[in-house]
């Protein structure tokens, strides 16, 4: 198969593989390492400055040193004992044209030799601070080696002070050569505090890290294998926190796409069995409309709600595709009357002698709804309480299943109780989530959820009031359609 005929998915898959892969010039660990000399290197360059100073001080202060020496030995003699070319001797060795010493206000010219036209800067050593040996180091390193010196001042306990005339050239030497073993020095202390940095960051913080972007990685490739869910190292810092953090997220990520999937295959299997059932729920609709002809009393009363209770049952499986597609349709609203509605469900439950059902809703009420998505509200949550209530075998335990309403202003509130056992704790915890919600073993927890969702389309909600041995109340609230105020505007001037 040549390139041109493979699938867009499997050309793609290259390069999606090159950017997972970090190259080592550019990962983590090689950009810790050059900042890391990167840094140190900076160090060096500002302590440097006030080293380069002190030697260059340093340097004419033994240059001067020695100029004293010579000139307290000239000073205990003839002025003109040396000869002209033992004075030379003597500059030669110091590398100075002139020393002079200053007694008493005045001054000497001990020696000399090609005395310079001018000088070009004047040194106090008894008076050079910080900025100024800066500068002047930085000023003799960079542009040196042409200039004369004169360098003056004490030297030691002597009352008398001291000067030499001499060029840089041999200074700048000295300072070129010392800046130069500095800068090796510097160069490998950095690259040694670079390494043992690099070491110590990469086992504490960038390997990991690396572990962490691995574990990402192979999760998405296959989030569904528990293999993959990375495994929390034993330490208290910030990248003990994110680890236990990510493998969290990597379980309640698993759960959710175990749950999405089941859901998946639930609505394909739903989907398949949906059109038999209402070729089925069809053909009993044809035998149900035969009742009506029979003139038996009994049949004439029943043959109603059997007819409501299949219309029903066709439109839930005709509904089964919009659930499976998590979107219901948006309700219908009219003036419902509630307790007929409650009546209706109490005929569809199956309810075993010794549960009882009282429909406590006033003949009146009324409330603004869809009559078959209330009617599935209030089925789900009557059948669970009957399920709730049939597991006590007890004959001397109350088993007791009540629907009231009440209204406050514009709100309907009805209330579902029942004297079950209550709903245990983990079924609380996930009251309206599908799969994860339910109080019995083997239940979907789907009634809760259907229910949940219609109510929330209709603007109310639903809600566990209470749920304790022995009582179980959920109220569900439905406001009323709130009144557009032009139509309100135009039904008023409507002619009566």
């Amino acid at each position: 198969m040549t390139s041109e005929t493979l699938p867009t998915n499997e050309k793609a898959r290259p390069a999606a593989n090159s950017t997972r892969r970090v190259p080592l010039s550019r990962g983590l660990s090689t950009k810790l390492l050059f900042l890391t000399i990167a840094f140190v290197l900076l160090a060096e360059i500002l302590i440097f400055l006030p080293w380069i100073a002190s030697y260059r001080v340093n340097w004419l202060k033994e240059r001067l040193s020695t100029a004293a020496a010579v000139s307290i030995v000239l000073l205990q003699g003839e002025p003109n004992s040396l000869s002209h070319n033992a004075q030379n001797d003597v500059l030669m060795a110091i590398g100075a044209k002139a020393i002079a010493v200053r007694d008493g206000g005045v001054s000497r010219l001990l020696v000399v030799s090609d005395m310079p036209p001018q000088v070009d800067e004047h040194i106090d050593i008894a008076d050079v601070g910080l900025v100024n040996g800066m500068t002047g180091a930085l000023d003799t390193l960079f542009f040196g080696g042409k200039h004369m010196l004169r360098v003056f001042g004490p030297v030691g306990d002597s009352d008398k002070e001291f000067e030499l005339i001499m060029p840089d050239y041999r200074l700048r030497d000295a300072m070129l050569r010392y800046s130069r073993n500095v800068a090796v020095v510097s160069l490998l202390i950095s690259l040694f505090t670079a390494m043992l940095v690099y070491a110590a960051i990469d086992l504490i913080m960038i390997g990991p890290i690396r572990t962490m972007t691995r574990s990402i990685l192979a999760f998405s490739e296959a989030p569904d294998d528990p293999g993959r869910v990375i495994r929390p190292a034993d330490r208290a810092d910030e990248i003990g926190v994110a680890e236990r953090e990510l493998s969290q997220m990597q379980d309640r990520l698993q759960k959710m796409l175990s749950e999405q999937k089941h859901l998946a295959d639930l609505g394909l299997a739903v989907s398949k069995i949906n059109h038999d059932m209402r070729n089925i729920l069809a053909s009993a609709q044809l035998m149900s409309d035969r009742l009506r002809q029979v003139k038996d009393p009994t049949v004439q009363t029943f043959a109603p709600k059997l007819l409501r209770a299949l219309d029903r049952a066709v439109a839930y499986s005709e509904g089964v595709l919009h659930y499976g597609r998590t979107q219901e349709p948006a309700p219908s609203r009219r003036r419902v009357r509630l307790r007929q509605l409650v009546d209706d469900v109490h005929g569809l439950l199956d309810i075993e002698d010794g549960i009882e059902f009282i429909n406590g809703v006033e003949t009146a009420f009324e409330v603004d709804a869809d009559s078959d998505q209330l009617f599935r509200v209030l089925t789900n949550l009557c059948r669970n309480s009957v399920q709730a209530m049939a597991a006590d075998t007890e004959s001397a335990v109350v088993r007791r299943l009540a629907v009231a309403a009440e209204r406050h202003g514009s709100v309907s509130r009805i209330i579902v109780t029942d004297t079950g056992p209550g709903l245990p704790p983990k079924a609380r915890e996930n009251l309206f989530a599908a799969f994860r919600g339910s109080a019995r073993s083997g239940g979907t927890g789907l009634g809760l959820a259907i229910a949940h969702e219609l109510i929330r389309a209709h603007g109310g909600t639903v809600e566990l009031v209470e749920s304790i041995g022995g009582r179980t109340v959920f109220a569900v609230t439905i406001p009323d359609q709130p009144v557009r105020l032009d139509q309100a505007r135009n039904g008023l001037r409507r002619p009566a």
